[in-house]
């Protein structure tokens, strides 16, 4: 299937095709991210009013829309420049006036001459006991009334565009949708009560009550599933090419794993067995894995990554596992030689600091196979690295890898497994949004000798009992983390804001005890400030946020965030996660400026009720909203025009079995069904997925 399908043509074609738009609507429209008829079908009302005709405006609530028939009265012009000009007009019970701001007298007369009837509809509100309908948004003869809709369906607007111009230009755009062949599983529409695709498309823009508006309403709820859908079939066709895509079988015979187990001090817990075990089954099939590996803080993701790592060592064959950053890659460098040391296993890293001859060594040694398991950057990708055997490439996704590019990855032509690591647990919803092309293995548990952190609310009023609490334990050699508070206008404040609290600290608790990270330093001070907090020398760490990214120092057990209600529910679950991991008992204070509002308080207190990260998110996506959780623009989250990720999950994972079931089923979608999801995937603009059935 080469190019759009012809029955489509006619919702793809320009706006200015549509009644009553031309050149200079057409570009206002933008605004709203309309720019062909399509994205008009999609636009929906979010509310209406109710243009019911009544008898009279007496007795009714005010202020609300009203919609009546009067006897026009007497004309009243403005008495000086500037006043309004009023019309007073006479229904079944009572008189009220009508009110007009800058109005011609003449044109007034001519639609509402004295003696005649009109049916007029608005807003009418009382004002010194007189009814008042400033502005009417219909007056018309009482013949021509019926155009009035009972129930008035109201779009989004943006500059320049009215709601005339977008009922206008939607109901044409109505008039051009064709007659669609059934995507959706007959059985599953059957149950669920969903109407045709046209039907719904036309029966959302003509809501009869609020209850149609609903996002439970039987066709919002089809039009919804069409989108998810469409979005669940172009990652499952992903999926389904990575999976053809040219994989190796890799199988281990545990003898360096075992290596491993036997020399840590604890036993893994059941979901770092379950997930060692789905990813070792995995690599063992002929088919490309591609896993994403979901865990809270500290639950363990280190381990199950350096077995899958470990399986690819056995089969004879390297891994990589890649970091965003330098000091996270030092990091799990540090994290990952010991167990590397205890299976017998040569472990290197690379990143853009190695140069020249160094550098020249390493990138041998890796074509040569002599190095096992890589540790880099995405310095890695560079054109002259090359691997004797790559097995396997483990990606720390901290900074989100897209589908885009997990794909590029895979077409890289050394074709390896795929394992995706995320540290920030994801609601399921949210999860089969972002990465429905994956298969999921999740660590819901934290291993033993986690102890739990006691998280306390503490008012910025009592700073100094937080400052001499810490004088103690620093004197007792333990460590601590001082966030400073987020200032959204500049990070030169959060800069400012971050250097005061240091001064203040570094005269509370001592000259050398105390050091300070935040953006605007030079890469260099920052891991030298790191540096000396990890070897201990410094006791306590201000920083902005920069710490909360992997940063790992085991003695550190006390946390404070200062003005914490000013952060979000993931970034604080985040940050308590720096400390609780080692010996000693850990505390995280929230530090918040009273009063708290709503939102703020109930942050506050979800944290102090649980550590668990999945719950957490959860709840964060209930008060947040899904573009909000992961900053849509940076995500590779796609933007859903009808569907509501938050409250429509169900939908999403219905979607996700139905997509992936079709094609299991139907693999070049040439079934009816299948050619009637191509369809659809041209209607959604899926041309990264039309793309692969094409290559496929």
């Amino acid at each position: 299937m080469t190019g759009r399908p012809e029955i489509l043509f006619p919702l793809f074609a320009g706006l200015e095709t549509l009644d009553g738009v031309g050149p200079k609507i057409a570009k206002n429209f933008a605004g709203l991210d309309v720019e062909k008829p399509r994205d008009l079908v999609f636009t929906l009302p979010y509310s209406g009013i109710d243009r019911r005709r009544r008898a009279t405006i007496q007795g009714a609530e005010m202020p609300q829309v009203l919609t009546v028939e009067v006897e026009v009265g007497r004309h009243l012009p403005p008495a000086r420049k500037g006043r309004p000009y009023r019309v007073e007009v006479r229904d079944a019970q009572t008189t009220f006036q009508l009110v007009f701001f800058h109005a011609r007298g003449d044109w007034l007369a001519q639609q509402l001459p004295t003696g005649q009837r009109r049916v007029v509809s608005g807003k009418v509100e009382l004002f010194d006991g007189i009814g008042q309908m400033p502005h009417p948004d219909h007056i018309l003869r009482p013949q021509e009334a019926e155009t009035i809709p009972l129930y008035e369906p109201v779009y989004p607007l943006t500059a320049g565009i009215t709601q005339r111009n977008v009922t206008r230009a939607a109901a044409s755009a109505l008039t051009l949708l064709p007659e669609l062949d059934e995507w959706i599983d007959p059985g599953l529409r059957a149950r669920e009560g969903w109407p045709a695709w046209k039907t719904a498309a036309q029966t959302v823009h003509a809501p009869l009550s609020a209850d149609e508006l609903a996002l439970t309403s039987p066709a919002r709820q089809r039009l919804a599933y069409d989108e998810l859908f469409a979005h669940q079939l172009t990652l499952a066709l992903a999926r389904a090419a990575v999976r053809r895509g040219r994989g190796s079988v890799t199988e281990g015979d545990g003898r360096l794993r075992n290596k491993v187990l036997k020399s840590l001090p604890y036993h893994p817990t059941v979901a770092q067995e379950r997930a060692m075990g789905e990813i070792a089954d995995d690599l063992a099939l002929p088919m490309r894995m591609n896993r994403l590996l979901q865990g809270d803080v500290g639950a363990g993701k280190t381990l199950v990554a350096l077995m899958a790592l470990l399986v690819a060592v056995e089969a004879g064959g390297q891994g990589v596992m890649m970091a965003p950053t330098e000091i996270l890659a030092r990091q799990h460098l540090e994290g990952l030689r010991p167990l590397a040391e205890a299976a017998g296993v040569v472990l290197e890293i690379l990143t853009g600091r190695d140069k020249g001859a160094e550098r020249a060594a390493k990138l041998a040694a890796l074509k040569a196979g002599d190095i096992q398991i890589l540790v880099g950057t995405h310095a890695v990708f560079s054109a002259d690295v090359e691997f004797h055997n790559l097995r396997l490439a483990v990606v720390d996704e901290q900074h989100r890898f897209g589908v885009a590019q997990r794909m590029e990855l895979g077409a890289k032509g050394r074709a390896p497994d795929m394992l995706v690591m995320t540290a920030t647990p994801i609601p399921r919803s949210l999860s089969l949004a972002q990465y429905g092309d994956m298969d999921v293995s999740v660590l819901d548990e934290k291993p033993p000798g986690r102890k739990p952190i006691a998280t306390a609310l503490v008012s910025t009023g009592r700073i100094d009992e937080v400052v001499d609490h810490l004088r103690h334990a620093v004197a007792e050699g333990r460590q601590a983390y001082w966030v400073c508070p987020l200032v959204e206008e500049s990070e030169t404040i959060d800069m400012t804001a971050a250097e005061e609290r240091f001064k203040r600290l570094r005269a509370a608790l001592g000259e050398g005890l105390v050091g300070l990270v935040h953006g605007q330093m030079p890469p260099v001070q920052k891991d030298a400030a790191m540096a000396g907090f990890v070897a201990g020398d410094t006791r306590v760490l201000v920083s902005t946020t920069v710490i909360e990214v992997g940063v790992d120092v085991s003695n550190a057990s006390i946390m404070v965030i200062e003005r914490a209600e000013t952060f979000g529910l993931a970034q604080l679950h985040q940050l308590r996660g720096r400390v609780g991991r080692g010996e000693a008992a850990s505390t995280c204070l929230l530090m918040y400026q009273p009063p708290l509002n709503e939102g703020g308080r109930r942050r506050l207190e979800i944290l102090r009720e649980t550590e668990d990260g999945f719950r957490i998110a959860e709840e964060d996506l209930a008060m947040r909203g899904a573009g909000d959780l992961i900053g849509t623009a940076q995500s590779g989250l796609p933007r859903f025009r009808v569907a509501d990720l938050e409250r429509q999950s169900a939908l999403m994972a219905l979607a996700q079995s139905d997509a992936r079931k079709l094609l299991n089923d139907d693999a070049g979608l040439v079934s009816d069904r299948g050619k009637a999801a191509r369809v659809l995937l041209w209607l959604m603009e899926q041309d990264k997925a039309i793309r692969l059935i094409s290559v496929g």
